[in-house]
């Protein structure tokens, strides 16, 4: 019996050094939460809600509606915008085509109605000329009807520039910015029913409908999120991971991924591992690693996780295995 307790010692001893090994050699740790791809739908406009063909929970189709708002408002707008374009390609069709034949006709009668009136002011003026030597006008009367031969000459400059102008057709300068001030409403046709369009609030690929903010009849603010997604297969781990074990830690490293209170790991992947630090967020500080920074990172699951919930806690063990 006494030579036994030797031996009982030692195997005691042996499994006390087996324990601490084993408890010096655990697999490093990260913890964090489950994520979803979160997608954010902002109103495009500040308009009344008149439409939530959804609910929170739903699972939702690629171009499914979603959320519906007032479209009275903008739908003038775009009217309006198309009457402009529409009296803007008017008038471009209009410096294109020049002047009409019956405007020149006018400018030419115009000419020949202001030339024959000078030539009468023109005559009068000479007739005058010679009776004022004999004292026969007064000065004044003369210099009237040198002024109005002066002004008859120069309302047929005026006309005949006039007609000129027609016969040479419109300027290149006029029909570009004709065709720019075109361009500009089309623009603004264009935008208008891209805003429009919006209005009608759909799903851009398969998800899940996590929130929506706002309820019928509210008008959100623009830029104020009116629905949120949670898109993906399966949710993905995001974890922190410690200062010193960064330089373990890969994409493509194969991770257990604990869930809660589950005993039993999920397989999960590293697909993405941050180069700059930060501090370690309040819900992932343990013992020592309060004062260190962490490394954000993303561990993809399997398909066998698809029906976990975001927001759930995880703990990653970090084997750092072959990628």
């Amino acid at each position: 019996m006494n030579a036994l307790r030797p031996l009982a010692r030692l195997s005691l001893a042996a499994a006390l050094a087996l324990g601490v090994q084993a408890c010096t050699n655990e697999a490093p740790q990260a913890l964090g939460t489950l994520e979803y791809d979160r997608i954010t739908l902002p109103a495009p406009a500040a308009e009344r809600i008149v439409a939530i063909d959804v609910h929170e929970g739903q699972a939702v189709a690629a171009g499914q509606p979603l959320v519906t708002l007032d479209p009275t408002r903008t739908r003038a707008e775009l009217d309006a915008a198309i009457a402009q374009a529409q009296q803007q390609r008017d008038r471009l069709a209009e410096l294109e085509a020049g002047p009409r034949r019956e405007d020149i006709a006018r400018a030419r009668a115009n000419l020949a109605a202001t030339q024959a009136q000078a030539r009468e002011a023109q005559a009068y003026y000479r007739r005058l000329q010679p009776l004022q030597g004999n004292h026969y006008i007064a000065a004044a009367e003369l210099d009237r009807a040198r002024a109005a031969a002066d002004g008859a000459a120069g309302q047929v400059r005026a006309a005949r520039a006039a007609l000129d102008e027609l016969l040479h057709g419109t300027r290149p300068e006029q029909l570009a910015q004709a065709r720019a001030a075109l361009a500009a409403t089309r623009a603004q046709v264009a935008a208008e029913r891209v805003l429009l369009d919006k209005l009608a609030i759909v799903a851009p690929r398969v998800a899940r409908v996590d929130s929506l903010p706002y309820r019928l009849g509210d008008q959100a603010p623009v830029g104020a999120p009116v629905a949120i997604l949670l898109a993906g297969d399966a949710p993905y781990a995001r974890i922190y991971v410690p200062e010193p074990q960064r330089a373990s830690v890969h994409v493509g490293d194969a991770v257990d991924v604990y869930v809660g209170k589950r005993q039993t790991p999920y397989r999960g992947r590293v697909r993405m591992v941050r180069s700059e630090p930060g501090f370690t967020p309040y819900y992932a500080l343990t013992g020592e690693d309060a004062e260190r920074l962490s490394y954000l990172a993303e561990v993809a699951l399997g398909k066998e996780a698809s029906d976990l919930p975001a927001g759930l806690p995880v703990r990653v063990e970090l084997h750092g295995r072959a990628r």
